[in-house]
């Protein structure tokens, strides 16, 4: 199923929710609109802190390559269930969108969870501000991009069949950076196959869940 999250096609959603014709059915429960790249995040917070009154749908984390296009998914994703759940929550930073998302969310009188970006809510805000200003040129592994790597990095950028734009697209980057959500001995070997890939070398940040515990209503727990 989570193999899923990196091959999804726009308008075909993860965890699809299912049509019911009485609204009653959803009362009380809150669904969460999220980045198909924190599927496996979400679902094991849920698991883990007992949040069975929440659904999960996810729009492609194929959306990143073209983030102008997320203020419109997140829109109809609202749009087609907001008169059915009692709370929508939105799992997405600004993602590139300058704001745009944002104002989908005044529309709709939905809240999304803080940071720009994964990167920021898995570390804190603050944190993420002090690596940024520790070292500049960091290029950013979460458990999802280590596992996905081929698929979300390699072959969109082409290195597959001219390896020569490693140096155009990489040159000013100084490091790997793994910001790990789990303990996990395949997913450090998977980023070390990584940095090796850019000719960078790696470091390992263990987050946890960081700031989407608490925004799903789950406590610190990482």
């Amino acid at each position: 199923m989570f193999e899923e999250a990196a091959d999804m096609q726009a308008g075909e959603p993860l965890f699809p929710i299912e049509p019911d014709e009485s609204t009653q059915a959803k009362v009380g429960r809150v669904l969460v609109i999220a980045c198909g790249a924190l599927a496996r995040e979400i679902v094991a917070l849920r698991d883990k802190n007992g949040l069975d009154h929440i659904d999960l749908t996810c729009l492609p984390a194929q959306l990143h390559n073209t983030p102008d296009k997320i203020p419109d998914a997140v829109r109809k994703a609202i749009l087609l269930n907001r008169d059915v759940y009692s709370e929508i929550l939105v799992a997405y930073g600004d993602c590139g969108t300058g704001g745009l998302l944002d104002k989908v969310l005044e529309e709709t009188g939905t809240r999304r969870i803080e940071g720009a970006h994964c990167y920021a809510f898995f570390t804190g805000l603050d944190a993420f501000d002090e690596m940024e200003e520790d070292q500049l040129g960091s290029f950013y592994l979460t458990d999802f991009l280590a596992r996905h790597f081929q698929t979300m990095v390699i072959e969109p950028l082409g290195l597959d069949w001219h390896p020569h734009l490693r140096d155009m697209y990489f040159a000013h980057y100084t490091r790997v950076l793994y910001l790990a959500q789990t303990d996990d001995p395949s997913l450090e070997d998977a980023a070390r196959l990584a940095a090796k890939r850019l000719d960078l070398p790696l470091e390992i940040r263990r987050t946890g869940y960081g700031l989407l515990a608490p925004f799903l209503g789950g406590g610190s727990q990482t």
